[in-house]
């Protein structure tokens, strides 16, 4: 995991140099400037049983980090259990509370299958809470593939705080320790055995979603 951290990082420190306008660095200061927002959403992960991702590892601790510096004030963990039989948005809750974040900071959207989905079901979810200030908080890529959805399907704006690198690598060395039972699906079926390609990859972009009239 270590090996897969650093590989990790060093992938985002470049790439963040060379592909993504603007810059996480830049998000952040506009994000500081707006502060503090009502929730942030953050899409799923799948998990495997034993231990978080580096992609999920990522996306809790910057999560924790923005709930913690007062940055935002709620987080939405969004994902079903969709290539694994473990609920996302519930592992991710249970390795946010182990990293010191209040249960009632956070708030669970567990039918999402794709990261179209994390949003749209959240944004709805956070709308009818009552929250205004919404943005999503996740790695550079993803942040950078949802930008123009964000941009183009929602009345109200959605904020984008991808993870700043630097920041992250401070704070990445904690392994908090969970156990994930609660959050185990019975007689689970992967997406890959009830959904063809096509039909995933339109999920993808978002076009199996039902939009909802603002």
């Amino acid at each position: 995991m270590k090996t897969q951290t650093l590989l990790f990082f060093s992938i985002l420190t470049l790439s963040s140099c060379a592909f993504f306008r603007p810059s996480p660095n830049k998000l952040f200061k506009r994000a500081l400037k707006n502060q503090p927002y009502d929730v942030i959403i953050v899409p799923g992960v799948p998990f495997d049983g034993k231990e978080w991702t580096v992609a999920m590892r990522g996306r809790v601790i910057w999560a924790s980090y923005l709930i913690k510096q007062g940055i935002a004030k709620n987080v939405i963990f969004s994902g079903s259990a969709v290539y694994t039989p473990y609920v996302e948005a519930q592992i991710m809750a249970l390795y946010a509370q182990q990293l010191g974040v209040p249960k009632e900071k956070i708030i669970l959207e567990e039918k999402a299958q794709h990261s179209t989905e994390n949003i749209y079901n959240s944004y709805w979810l956070a709308k009818e809470m009552g929250f205004t200030k919404i943005a999503v908080a996740t790695d550079m890529f993803q942040s950078n593939l949802l930008m123009g959805f964000t941009k183009r399907r929602f009345k109200m704006p959605i904020a984008h705080i991808p993870f700043v690198v630097d920041t992250l690598k401070k704070i990445h060395n904690v392994h908090p320790l969970i156990d994930p039972s609660s959050a185990h699906v019975e007689k689970f079926k992967s997406i890959e055995e009830t959904q063809s390609k096509r039909y995933r990859f339109r999920g993808t972009r978002g076009k199996n979603i039902e939009f909802r009239k603002e």
